[in-house]
């Protein structure tokens, strides 16, 4: 499975998106709040900083933007300053704003969160201030803005609709969108509003909506998987959608097509912000579909990239190398850090082709102590891929005496893959590590600064391809030996 989806990752390619929906500004006062109002019992908000993020249909377009979409914005924004910053942001992301029209009749639709930091650093939600209109556009922006889709609909390669009930996304402009989008023979996914009824999606490619939206619909409590079952079905019949993803937060989703009914699993999160994970899931399946990536495979992208944003606050992208960072995590997580020789080889030559550094170290880490975990930092920080080769126990007793080591090498793995400073642990035999620094070619080197005058073994043969040798500090006063003679002194008094 982690093959398949770091395949379909790194072949994504750069759509072209055609997003229609409304687009929003997003506004976050920071301010430390550190004392209640003489005035009312609410807490003071000293402004620190401000900043400003695309929200809404303008969230989507950064999201596909970070996923190496081009997106082409389709919307009405209002003739005032949000919406010279919201056009500024999706400008500077390489987004096509031409569709944007603007209004004098409407305000650029906006979102303000007053952000409470306590102690300068805990962020929580003190108020939202909304500024917007959700009144139907006149008929005269309906049809230019239809136009405007005419015109782009043929430069796209999918379609999203992002529907927040502002009011542009009206019966009439979803019916006609979905059947020109139908005729031109493409897809067109849909957020949709929480509005309960469906019916103005009817003939739509994808529908997205997560549990609350979709119970609203259907009329009953989405609370398990059989239930999703029996909703996403009732989605799909009752208002002729080709594929319904209803997302399911920590169980993941549920993917119904007219030849798939399933669960897709996701990993449970800590939640941190909810903010803006429609937006990323449906910028997610928009860019893995025109991938060629079958719907089970998009979905479990978009479980990924949903999990990562949650995790951030507020609305936020995620990016390609997030994405990868993640699936290697978990193929990690489940295969272990450990690793023979030529599983080995095989993981570090994909690393390689995503032009990663990878950083070697070597050692009997028999009784593990700081100066371990100092030095392991310090490697971590030398390139993306830290790869440890440690001694056999065979190895060791040849190095260190028949008493050593105390820990058997298998103790010593599973200490050592506890530190997030190593990526991959290799356990080897011989009295040097020259022949497994010879078949990994790492890009850097790293050694101990005792090893200055004692010559770096494989120093020579990773100079002479281009890479480096670091000598990394070490802490005085810190060894497994000095360790152990410390702890047999005190067995000694007490004896």
């Amino acid at each position: 499975m982690h093959e398949n989806l770091l395949k379909a990752v790194t072949n994504l390619g750069s759509p072209k998106v055609l997003i229609v929906g409304d687009f929003m500004l997003d506004v976050y006062i920071y301010g430390d709040a550190l004392r209640i109002s003489p005035e009312a019992p609410v807490p003071v908000l000293r402004v620190t900083d401000t900043e400003y993020r695309c929200g809404g249909a303008a969230s989507v377009a950064a999201d596909l933007a970070a996923l190496g979409a081009k997106p082409i914005c389709l919307g009405v924004i209002g003739c005032d300053e949000n919406s010279k910053i919201l056009t500024d942001k999706l400008t500077q992301i390489g987004a096509d704003i031409a569709g944007l029209v603007k209004t004098s009749d409407r305000p650029t639709v906006s979102k303000q969160r007053l952000i409470g930091l306590a102690q300068h650093r805990h962020r929580q939600v003190l108020m939202r201030i909304d500024r917007e209109s959700t009144d139907p556009p006149p008929d005269k922006l309906c049809r230019e803005i239809l136009d405007a889709y005419r015109h782009r609909l043929a430069d796209a390669d999918i379609v999203c609709l992002q529907d927040y009930d502002k009011g542009l996304l009206n019966a009439v402009l979803c019916r006609e969108m979905i059947e020109l989008a139908a005729k031109a023979e493409k897809k067109i996914l849909v957020d949709p509003a929480s509005a309960g009824d469906y019916s103005k999606y009817a003939g739509a490619t994808v529908i997205t909506p997560n549990r609350k939206e979709a119970s609203i619909t259907v009329g009953f409590e989405i609370e398990h998987v059989e239930s999703a079952a029996k909703a996403a079905g009732i989605i799909r019949d009752r208002f002729n959608i080709e594929t319904v993803v209803l997302t399911l937060d920590k169980e993941g989703a549920y993917l119904k097509t007219n030849d798939t009914s399933q669960i897709v699993p996701t990993r449970p999160r800590s939640v941190y912000d909810v903010t803006g994970a429609g937006d990323m899931v449906l910028a997610t399946l928009a860019v893995a579909l025109t991938g060629d990536c079958d719907y089970s495979t998009a979905v479990r992208l978009s479980n990924i990239t949903g999990g990562i944003e949650v995790e951030k606050f507020g609305t936020a992208t995620v990016t390609i190398q997030e994405i990868i960072d993640e699936i290697m995590t978990e193929r990690r997580g489940k295969a272990g850090k450990l690793r023979p020789l030529d599983e080995l080889l095989n993981e570090l030559d994909w690393h390689k082709r995503q032009n990663q550094t990878i950083v070697f170290t070597n050692g009997c880490f028999d009784v593990i102590h700081r100066g371990h975990v100092e030095y392991l930092k310090f490697t971590k920080q030398q390139g993306d891929i830290v790869v440890l080769a440690m001694n056999s126990d065979s190895s060791v007793r040849n190095i260190k005496g028949p008493d050593r080591p105390i820990n058997n090498q298998n103790d010593r793995a599973e200490v050592m893959a506890a530190l997030e400073s190593i990526d991959y642990i290799t356990i080897f035999d011989e009295p040097t590590p020259i022949g497994l620094i010879e078949k990994i070619g790492p890009d850097v080197l790293v050694k101990g600064e005792d090893w200055a005058d004692k010559g770096v073994v494989g120093r020579e043969f990773v100079e002479s391809h281009g890479g480096k040798v670091v000598l990394a500090p070490l802490v005085k006063g810190r060894s497994s030996t000095a360790t152990i003679e410390k702890i047999k002194s005190i067995q000694a008094e007490s004896g």
